[in-house]
This record gives C-alpha cells, sequence and structure tokens, in this order.
C-alpha cells in the first residue's frame, strides 16, 4: 500500500505548511516543502505505473510504504511535542529528525546512516526513477516477443465438464429470450457480478443450450480478462470459428479484423465476450461485428457495473443475484455428495455451511469440494463451519485467486478506500456517510482542484459499487445509497491484505509476544480480552493513527497515544481523555459519561467530525473549534456563542466548515448563532420546552441559512407550536421533515413554494385539518413525498400539482379515505407504499395500478403492508 500511506503523508504535510508552520523554523519549512514535492513525484509514477510490471517494483513500493510511515510518525511527533512542551527557542531544538527522515525516504537501506542533504535525496529518486524506465522498457520488449502459453483469447479456456446451474433458471429464461427474440438490430447482452457469482458459468449454459446452437448459426467465444490484447482476442474468436489459418497469425490486427468482419457478414452471430474489464475493449472491437439486422447478438460478462452500461447502451444489464438458502444448499449437496442425498445427522450442520458461504455460488462448490473429500462427520464439518475464512484461506487457491483479482487490479487510488471496508465488522450495515468522512479524515483521498474530498469520496465509493465490490443496502429517499455491505470473503481479503501491507491490524490477530516489533498506524480491537495478552500493544504504539472498537474496554488505553487521529468507540463510556494527549484528533465518535463533554475536547485543534452517541450537552468553548465539520449528537444542547464571549474573554469564531449539525436540543435559531455557521448544509433540530416567549426559538430566521439543504425538525407532542407560526425557509432546501409542527394545511404553501424541494416527509401531527387541496404551481421538483400518522381525511390533488412525483408513501393515515385517482397520471410516478392503512385507502391505490394497466402502462409498484 505503497500508494495510499504516500498519499496520506502528502496529506499531512500539506496540514504542517498550511497549519503548523508557526511551531517550525525556516529550514524546516523548505525540508518540508522539498519532501513533499518528492512524496507528489513518488505518487504520479505510481499512478501512471502498469499493471504489468507491478511484480517488479513491489519490493520498491514495500520500501516507499515503510518510508511515509516512518515520515508521517517523525514530522507530526515532533510538531506534537512542540505544541504540548513548547518552546521559546525552537531554533535550539533543531529538527534533525526531518534530515533523518529524508534519509529514510531515499535511503536504499533503513539502517543506512542520516542522508541531510536535498541532493541526496534527489539523486535516490532520480536512480529509482531510471530503474522504472528500465524495467518498462524490457516489459515492452518482452510484449513483443510469441508467447509460448495459451493465448487469452482462446476459445478453449470455457471447455466443458460439468456445469452447476442452481438458482439460474429465470436468469436462463430472461438472457434467452433477449438473445432470440426482441429487435432485429444487434444488441449486447452483458451479465454482470461480483467474481464467483457465476456469470461465466450462466454463459456458458446458453452457448451451449440447443435453442441457441439452433438459433445462430455461428457462435464464438473469447475470454478477455485483465491483460487485455486486441490480436489475441481477433486470433481467439476466428480460432472458435475454427477459421484460423497459419497464414493469418502472420496478419496485423487491421487485416485480422477485417477478416473477422467477412466471416460474420451476412450471418445471424453469437459472440460471448467472457471477463471484460476495460470498456476500451469494445471500442477496439465493434467494428468487426456486422450490422446486418438480422438478430445478431453480442454476450459480455464482466465485474463493472460501467463496463456493463457502457456496451449495453440499448438494453439494461443482467445483474446476477445471489443464491438463497434453498439454493445454496441445492447446490452444496449437488457438489458434496454423489446422489446429492444429505444424511439426516449432518443436514442441520450442512445448512449452517452452506448458508455461511452467503449466497456466492463459488464460495459453495469450494467449501462443497474440500467436504467431498473429507470425513463425513459431525465433528469434522462442525470444526469446517466454524472457520469458514480460514478453511477458504488454507484450502483453495483458486477461489481466493478468483476473489483477490478484483483487488489487484484495483487503481492505485482505489485500493486503501477498499482495504479500508475491513474495519467494519462481519456482516455489519456500513452507513455511507460515515464511511466517506472517514475516508477524508484518513487523507486516502487523491484532491482534485476543481472538486471537494467529499465529493471525491463519493466518486470512489460509486466506482468500487460498479466494481461489484460493495454490496448495496439501503437506499435514500432521494435513491442515494444510505448503507452498504461487503461479502464475507472480500472482507476476509481486506483483512489478510491490510494486514500484510501494514495498512491496519486486527488485535485477535497479532501474536502474542511480538506487538513491539508490530509497526501499529491503524488497530481494530475486535476481542477485547485479547489486550490482556498484550500489555504493550498500547506501549509500544505511540504513532497509532486509528483506533476502532465496538465492545468495551478500558480507557486509560488513549493515555500516550499523542499521534492518534480517529477514535471510534461504540461499547465504551468515555470520562475522560488524558490531559491534553489527543489534541491531534481528526474524527472522534464515542459515548460519553456525564452530561457534558470532557474539557479537553475542545483542545483538538484539528477536529473535523464529532459524534457522540449518547445524550450530551456542549459548552460555550465548541464555538472555538473552526475546523468543525460534521457535529451530530443525540439530542445535545447548543449553546450561544455570546455567553463564551462573555465568559473566556476571547471572541468565538465563525464555524465556516461546519456542514452538518444534528440532533440539536431546543436550538435556538437566533441571528447571533447563524451568522456564525453560514454554510450549514444539514440541520437536525428538536424542541422539549415550551418557552414562555414564543418567538424564543426565533425559527422565522432559519431561512437565512442561504445552503441549507436538509431540515428535520421535531417537536415533542406535549408542546404547542405557537412558535413555529412566522416559520421561513431557505430556497436551496431539498429535504424536509417535520413531526409534530401543527401547521394548518391552508399554510402548506409554505413548504409547495420552495423551488428546489425533492424529499417532504410530515409525520405525526406536523399538519393539521380534514382537507388539503394543494395550489397549481407548486412542488414542481418533488419527487419523494411521505405522509405518516396525520389526520387528514380528504387530500384533492390534481396531476398538475406534483409534476415530477416519483415515490409516495403513506404510514398510518386512518382517517385518509383515498388516494386522488389524477395521483396515477404523474408520467414520473414509480411506486405507492402504504403502511397500516384503511381498506379504501388500499382499494384506490390498486384502482390506480389496474387503471394504468389499462392503458398499456406497466412499472407502477404497490407495497402494502398490514403490521
Amino acid at each position: 500500500m505503497a500508494y495510499a500511506a504516500l498519499l496520506s503523508l502528502s496529506h499531512s504535510l500539506e496540514h504542517s505548511l498550511k497549519s503548523d508552520s508557526r511551531y517550525l523554523i525556516l529550514d524546516e519549512i523548505q525540508q518540508i516543502a522539498s519532501l513533499l514535492e518528492n512524496v507528489s513525484f513518488l505518487l504520479d509514477f505510481l499512478d501512471n505505473s502498469s499493471q504489468k510490471y507491478s511484480k517488479t517494483i513491489g519490493c520498491l513500493e514495500d520500501r516507499m510504504r515503510d518510508a511515509a510511515y516512518e515520515a508521517a510518525n517523525t514530522i507530526e511527533s515532533h510538531i506534537m511535542n512542540r505544541i504540548i512542551e513548547p518552546s521559546s527557542d525552537y531554533r535550539e531544538k533543531s529538527c534533525s529528525c526531518l534530515r533523518i527522515l529524508k534519509k529514510i525516504l531515499c535511503s536504499k537501506s533503513r539502517e543506512t546512516k542520516i542522508f541531510s542533504h536535498v541532493k541526496e535525496v534527489t539523486e535516490e529518486i532520480d536512480s529509482i526513477t531510471r530503474e522504472m524506465e528500465k524495467i518498462e522498457q524490457e516489459t515492452d520488449i518482452q510484449d513483443l516477443q510469441p508467447r509460448t502459453w495459451f493465448p487469452a483469447g482462446s476459445s478453449k479456456s470455457a471447455s466443458g465438464g460439468k456445469i452447476n446451474t442452481v438458482g439460474l433458471d429465470d436468469d436462463m429464461i430472461e438472457i434467452k429470450n433477449r438473445l432470440t427474440g426482441g429487435s432485429s438490430n444487434l444488441e449486447t447482452v452483458s451479465v454482470v457480478g461480483m467474481g464467483g457469482m457465476g456469470k461465466t458459468t450462466l454463459t456458458r449454459k446458453l452457448y451451449d443450450d440447443e435453442l441457441i446452437v439452433y438459433h445462430f448459426y455461428i457462435r464464438a467465444w473469447v475470454t478477455v480478462s485483465q491483460d487485455y490484447n486486441l490480436r489475441e482476442m481477433l486470433l481467439g474468436l476466428l480460432d472458435s470459428m475454427e477459421k484460423l489459418t497459419d497464414q493469418m497469425r502472420e496478419e496485423n490486427n487491421e487485416t485480422l479484423a477485417e477478416i473477422l468482419y467477412k466471416n460474420l457478414k451476412g450471418m445471424r452471430y453469437l459472440i460471448v465476450m467472457d471477463d471484460v474489464w476495460d470498456a476500451k475493449v469494445w471500442d477496439d472491437i465493434k467494428r468487426s461485428f456486422p450490422k446486418d439486422k438480422n438478430g445478431s447478438r453480442i454476450m459480455m460478462t464482466t465485474r463493472l457495473d460501467n463496463v456493463a452500461r457502457y456496451a449495453s447502451s440499448t438494453s439494461p444489464p443482467h445483474p446476477m443475484r445471489f443464491l438463497s438458502d434453498d439454493e445454496s444448499w441445492k447446490l452444496f449437496c449437488e457438489n458434496v455428495f454423489v446422489n446429492n442425498f444429505c444424511p439426516p445427522e449432518l443436514e442441520e450442520i450442512g445448512r449452517k455451511i452452506a448458508r455461511g458461504c452467503q449466497g456466492l455460488p463459488l464460495a459453495i462448490v469450494v467449501i462443497a469440494g474440500l467436504l467431498s473429500k473429507s470425513p463425513k462427520t459431525q465433528l469434522h464439518w462442525k470444526n469446517v463451519g466454524e472457520s469458514l475464512s480460514s478453511v477458504f484461506a488454507s484450502y483453495d487457491d483458486q477461489c481466493l485467486k478468483i476473489i483477490s483479482l478484483s483487488y489487484r487490479y484495483l487503481p492505485h487510488h482505489l485500493k486503501g478506500c477498499f482495504l479500508y471496508m475491513g474495519i467494519f465488522p462481519e456482516d455489519f450495515d456500513i452507513s455511507v456517510s460515515k464511511l466517506l468522512k472517514l475516508w477524508v479524515v484518513e487523507g486516502l483521498l487523491e484532491p482534485v482542484i476543481s472538486k471537494s474530498l467529499e465529493a471525491m469520496a463519493q466518486e470512489y465509493f460509486l466506482d468500487l459499487v460498479d466494481r461489484n465490490l460493495i454490496l448495496v443496502r439501503e437506499k435514500s429517499s432521494l435513491g442515494k445509497i444510505k448503507t452498504c455491505r461487503i461479502h464475507d470473503l472480500l472482507r476476509d481479503l481486506c483483512v489478510r491484505e491490510a494486514q500484510r501491507e501494514k495498512f491496519f491490524q486486527v488485535s485477535s490477530m497479532i501474536p502474542h509476544g511480538i506487538s513491539d516489533g508490530i509497526m501499529l498506524h491503524r488497530l481494530i480491537i475486535d476481542k477485547p480480552s485479547e489486550l490482556i495478552h498484550h500489555a504493550s500493544v498500547f506501549s509500544s504504539s505511540k504513532h497509532l493513527k486509528s483506533l476502532f472498537s465496538s465492545a468495551s474496554f478500558s480507557s486509560p488505553h488513549f493515555a500516550n497515544l499523542r499521534l492518534l487521529r480517529v477514535l471510534d468507540i461504540k461499547g465504551e463510556y468515555i470520562n475522560y481523555f488524558h490531559r491534553n494527549d489527543l489534541i491531534n484528533m481528526w474524527y472522534l465518535a464515542c459515548f460519553c459519561s456525564g452530561e457534558t463533554l470532557p474539557a479537553s475536547v475542545y483542545k483538538m485543534r484539528n477536529l473535523k467530525v464529532l459524534i457522540i452517541y449518547n445524550y450530551i450537552n456542549l459548552e460555550v468553548d465548541i464555538w472555538k473549534m473552526p475546523e468543525l465539520c460534521h457535529v451530530k449528537l443525540k439530542r445535545g444542547k447548543l449553546p450561544d456563542p455570546l455567553s463564551a464571549e462573555i465568559e473566556g474573554g476571547n471572541s468565538t469564531t465563525v464555524l465556516e466548515n461546519l456542514q452538518t449539525l444534528s440532533q440539536i436540543k431546543d436550538f435556538r435559531c437566533t441571528e447571533e448563532i447563524l451568522k456564525r455557521i453560514p454554510n450549514l448544509k444539514k440541520l437536525g433540530i428538536c424542541y422539549v420546552f415550551e418557552p414562555m416567549d414564543s418567538d424564543l426559538y426565533c425559527l422565522k430566521n432559519v431561512g437565512r441559512l442561504h445552503k441549507l439543504e436538509s431540515l428535520n425538525c421535531y417537536i415533542f407532542p406535549s408542546l404547542s407550536s405557537s412558535f413555529l407560526q412566522n416559520l421561513t425557509l431557505p430556497p436551496s432546501l431539498k429535504k424536509l421533515t417535520l413531526s409534530g409542527s401543527h401547521i394548518p394545511w391552508e399554510d402548506m404553501t409554505i413548504l409547495g413554494s420552495l423551488p428546489n424541494l425533492q424529499v417532504l416527509k410530515l409525520k405525526r401531527s406536523s399538519f393539521y385539518g380534514r382537507e388539503w387541496e394543494p395550489n397549481e404551481g407548486e412542488f414542481l421538483q418533488l419527487k419523494f413525498l411521505l405522509l405518516e400518522g396525520l389526520n387528514l381525511v380528504e387530500w384533492r390533488a390534481d396531476n398538475i400539482h406534483f409534476p415530477c412525483l416519483q415515490h409516495l408513501v403513506l404510514k398510518t393515515c386512518y382517517s385518509m379515505e383515498e388516494i386522488p385517482s389524477v395521483i396515477g397520471e404523474i408520467p414520473t410516478l414509480q411506486s405507492i407504499i402504504l403502511h397500516k392503512c384503511r381498506d379504501s385507502l388500499v382499494a384506490s391505490a390498486k384502482q390506480i395500478q389496474e387503471e394504468q394497466l389499462s392503458l398499456g402502462i406497466e412499472g407502477l409498484e404497490i407495497l402494502i403492508h398490514r403490521n
């Protein structure tokens, strides 16, 4: 993980120059600037290096990685020492450690003595560059030589044998219809899914199907793989068609493409391109496929959604699904037992093992292959079931090779982000918002001038989703991914690779007695009980940057972790942070005992993300933390910034970076507070205390937050809501959730006139009255509407009132009699979801769907939840 280590170092160096220059003398600043330039060069080189000689530079990458870690530790330790133990004369404590650092980055051995001159650093980098150029030239020459191994384009790689197609019947029918029916135009049908899903198995079964063989005059199969080569593809297709001659092997690519075109011209053909990794493959070869309007088809299998969509531009890709528990069991039995029959005494543990493979066909076949050749006893099977991950690691290299290909061929900038998925527990639904924040503060993102790091994190995440390395779990009302998960086998891969690459360590996997020799950068405490055997883990981890745990352990372990940037502890109530040792923190998520945060939290000068999982009140010093970007509490109070100035005598600052503030109890939207948070995008507020003065909370000022995009306002049932009468909202608002606001339906125009509102959730007693009739020209951008727990009886609406509505959700609306029939005429409407609604309301939803079907319009989904 040289790239991730160097990238994190570059962020650290930039931060030191920008924010900590007052702790450095001029010579040190120049050395850091020079070091940053060298690190940028190495990053550029790795960015542009080719996979074809990645093995050759592996040892050099290890040196770069270790040097980068040492560099970051040395500089940050030096600066922290000066912050915690200030000296009036920095020149007396000259930064000789930086010179040592220069030597570490550029020396050929970690044991070489100090290199203190920039010239020697430059010479070493030049030496690495010359070595890389030589490697690249030699690799290019080798690629021109005839290959003696079987070409990647050969159809023989897809040869027969028994093919298991459990769970693929529906897929077979759907794709077969797409291959043999529909348009006469040439079309591409892409099958997409993660490694081991059975894409090739399904495609091979279709390729050999009797109907397909009869329907197409010519069939050809080529396996493309990662090391894509156009010449091999063309030769492989001609070979598969049995048209290849010795003379053709001497032709150039253009001639081969022309020969392929002529052999397909006028024929109804099926071409299979298996295991495609790059959209360029389609661009390079599509001209060789005639478009004769005779029903010819191209089939493609790929792990990458963007490749599938690119090649199948006129029809959606076919996504592979995971097997159900019953399908997994059936496939398991077919591969373990000759007669497919499992003895009764093994069925319970066998089903557990099959479920443990989480519906991944490759995993099931691998574990079944192992069990088919081992003792069929309850004890042996129980041992296998309890250690599935180690079984996969130990017994089947082919499974690991297939799974690990997705990681090995990731671009450098995505590898660190993918490995980071391993810090979350197994079978854990991961908050995407949290994940992206962690990527940002960990320095795993490559900055781009025109985009924020948050935007880059979103792009990286969607790229990993497109590569089928991340599984989507839950989407928001606007279709954004809220939670995700990673398959257990891929998580195991992340953990193994991360430990091998020194990216992070798992406490239970650190061998006893060698913790002193482990360079800890990120530590996951999965079994706190294991720490009793690792007394030296924390004492020897003074350079630890990130610490995660979902279980309790003693908080004094935090002492002296001066370089700690990320702390996420869910199982422990933190009652103190040792002196000022943690002032380098960037991300803090924890439970806190008491009603206030420890005073030392407010001295965390770089803190960007603060997440407190339990009720807590903030102190006035929160207004003196300008780096804050996201603050998430559980109904905590935010003090008035004026009191900070009165009590402390020091002026508070504007929190320019603050984007998220939730859930704040009895939030006062005074002009004084709002001008301190001018760039707020997300605000969550709740009210539990009713003031004597209805203007105390000043909600009429919310409209001053000109960048606010999301507002969630909850008012306790016992309160009246007179203080909401003069509510104003900013035109920037995209998402609004109200509960307990008691606004009359006549005032709905306040919301309907918002020009950018896309999501509206009206919950318990947010509006009152028996009738609601929107005005024309309102809710022009609304895509999602939720009505929950309202006493609305009659909803009068026309299709012009919600021209962009996609999803309508009605929950516990016991008084509402029916959905306006014209709602079904909205062309964008995709779903109507009902929870605990009266029968007449359900009947009106079904009537809307029936009317749509009578007009030949399909696609409107009606979901009814009775409980």
